[in-house]
């Protein structure tokens, strides 16, 4: 957590602690929602560990929304754990780690360059494929995608995956010449750089794009410590 503290505009770690120390049931979700925490307390959590956190670089005033979150908390002594920058950038448990294993992909190294810290990866995919088996291996529909910019060559070798709001780091993916550029959102910016450029882009959800650390996290604490997890789906469509 600590290498990423100067960059990242959200609170990583404990964000809201509890009153008994002793944690027996988890449970991960991408957003601290005050639904994700209703759901939390119906299963008995004593933690819940999110993406994207209720606090995001600067102290915030207990009132409205805010406040009914870190009250319900509270009153059912739920913790609340984030971690942001770091699960996207986790080689192994990581948003984009995980997507880029889902792919199979070779060879792969950093990609996606925030203030001097990579936060995606990159690689090879071990056979071509057309952007429709891509989504199929990531278990996502087309219809689904928030973009889908077929402007590149049919057949994909090359894959740069940056997960969240990162559209506008397509111009990484073209600097290196990548056949597709993954992405959670889409921006009207880079529509015409995309086809401009003959690079193929998939914007396939901020939500979707960041369900894949929180359930890899919650699988990983499963097995290895034997405390019960559950991961939370609330899927945005956005």
């Amino acid at each position: 957590m600590d290498d990423f503290s100067a960059i990242d505009p959200s609170r990583n770690g404990i964000q809201v602690e509890r009153r008994e120390p002793e944690l027996k049931k988890l449970v991960f979700a991408v957003d601290a929602s005050l639904q994700t925490f209703k759901q939390a307390a119906e299963l008995g959590a004593d933690l819940v560990f999110v993406h994207h956190g209720i606090f995001w670089g600067r102290e915030s005033v207990l009132t409205g929304a805010h406040y009914r979150r870190v009250r319900f908390l509270m009153e059912h002594d739920i913790a609340l754990y984030a971690a942001h920058l770091p699960l996207d950038a986790h080689p192994e448990l990581g948003n984009n780690g995980c997507m880029a294993a889902a792919l199979g992909l070779s060879a792969a190294e950093p990609f996606g360059w925030y203030k001097g810290r990579s936060i995606g990866f990159k690689g090879v995919l071990p056979e071509p494929l057309e952007l429709e088996e891509v989504l199929r291996r990531l278990d996502i529909e087309m219809a689904d995608c928030n973009a889908v910019l077929p402007f590149g060559r049919p057949e994909i070798r090359t894959v740069g995956i940056i997960s969240g709001g990162s559209s506008r780091d397509i111009r990484q993916a073209i600097e290196e010449d990548l056949d597709l550029f993954i992405s959670g959102e889409g921006d009207h910016t880079i529509y015409h750089e995309a086809q401009e450029n003959r690079i193929n882009m998939l914007a396939v959800g901020h939500y979707a794009s960041e369900t894949w650390g929180v359930s890899a996290m919650a699988e990983r604490v499963a097995r290895d410590t034997g405390l019960e997890t559950h991961f939370i789906d609330i899927p945005t469509g956005l």
